[in-house]
């Protein structure tokens, strides 16, 4: 008479442990925290002020130039986080 063992228990990982190797969700929560940073420095930031000494002065709002930089951070993130794996 033969018997016969069980397979060895395969351990299985929960489905966020999965998540954690997606490339294209960390890009996008990248994207979606610089976006958010915009947000919140347009709503609770403060100006750039400049002055000349002949009393001309510039406001700049500082969501612009953060949102300038936050422009190009996204064209950098997604071409480097959506692109296919054979490119």
């Amino acid at each position: 008479m033969t018997t016969l063992s069980h397979e060895p228990a395969k351990l299985e990982r929960p489905m966020w442990a999965d998540l954690i190797r997606v490339r294209e969700m960390w890009a996008g929560i990248a994207i979606v925290a610089m976006w958010l940073a915009v947000l919140f420095i347009g709503i609770y930031g403060s100006d750039f002020v400049t002055s000349t000494p002949g009393g001309t002065t510039t406001t700049i709002p500082s969501s612009f130039l953060v949102g300038f930089f936050a422009f190009l951070g996204t064209i950098s993130c997604a071409k480097y986080g959506f692109r296919r794996s054979g490119d």
